[in-house]
């Protein structure tokens, strides 16, 4: 059980291959060890004590006051920098049209 250990989080859930640093055949068996070992009972589902303190936890960084930030979506000032460039540019070529009429 001390090895099964190893491989889950505080939580109770399965530890990703990353974090392991197991090849895919290796993670496959120890997920199917822990999976036995929970239907034998040798290891519980969930990990209540840790899930309860993980939900407190959220719940005060939830309910805290902190401001939102503004964020903008990529596309929409794309656009938008694209079409204030357009303006800039018909703006530029209408005065050199006019430095270039007023010069004859």
């Amino acid at each position: 059980m001390s090895l099964i250990n190893r491989f889950i989080s505080e939580q109770g859930k399965i530890l990703s291959r990353r974090i392991n640093r197991l090849t895919l055949k290796q993670q496959r068996l120890i997920t199917l060890a822990i999976k036995q070992a929970r239907i034998l009972s040798f290891l519980p589902f969930r990990n209540y004590e840790n899930e309860k303190q993980f939900q407190a936890q959220s719940i005060s960084i939830i309910t805290g006051s902190r401001p939102r930030k503004n964020r903008h979506i990529p596309q929409l000032t794309q656009k938008y920098n694209s079409n204030r460039n357009l303006r800039n540019n018909n703006q530029n070529l209408r005065n050199n049209n006019r430095n270039l009429s007023s010069d004859y």
